[in-house]
């Protein structure tokens, strides 16, 4: 924050703290790391970064149509800066083609940290019966979708 909307603040009887960044912020970004669990594969490595995007106020049918088009059965919906507003998997792309996304998603779906080791999102995923889950930036910008199929197929190659 600039020093002087700080003072304002302060004059205007908040207390105003100076943000330090630190490890986890890295580790939420998704950023590289080291040491022994460096290797580890965790939900931002593993999560499908091509996923289809969408906005509110498209057309479901449209959606539908590019989303088989490249592959998926899936979407994700966002706002201009790719922050993550719903989602829409099978059930909600099966909806009347004629609505608006906003009508047919799924709004706030869990979404997780690209730093969730990949044996604990297997398992979560498998006891929530979740098919996909978002994986976002700490600031909920969308980083890619995690199949539990690829997290349980990555958490058994590493072993766990």
């Amino acid at each position: 924050m600039a020093p002087r909307a700080a003072s304002r603040l302060q004059s205007l009887g908040f207390e105003v703290y100076e943000y330090k960044a630190g490890k986890q912020d890295w580790l939420t970004a998704g950023l590289p790391t080291e040491g022994e669990k460096a290797a580890e594969p965790r939900a931002g490595g593993v999560a499908r970064k091509s996923v289809p995007t969408c906005g509110t106020h498209d057309r479901l049918g449209e959606v539908v149509e590019r989303v088989r088009a490249a592959g998926w059965d899936a979407a994700v919906v966002v706002d201009r800066q790719d922050v993550v507003l719903g989602i829409l998997r099978r059930k909600e792309l099966a909806k009347d083609p004629s609505v608006l996304v906003v009508e047919a998603m799924l709004a706030g779906p869990s979404t997780f940290r690209p730093n969730v080791p990949i044996a604990e999102m297997a398992g979560y995923m498998a006891e929530h019966k979740l098919e996909s889950s978002p994986v976002t930036t700490a600031d909920g910008t969308l980083i890619g979708l995690l199949y539990r199929s690829d997290a349980v197929a990555a958490a058994e190659r590493a072993g766990s």
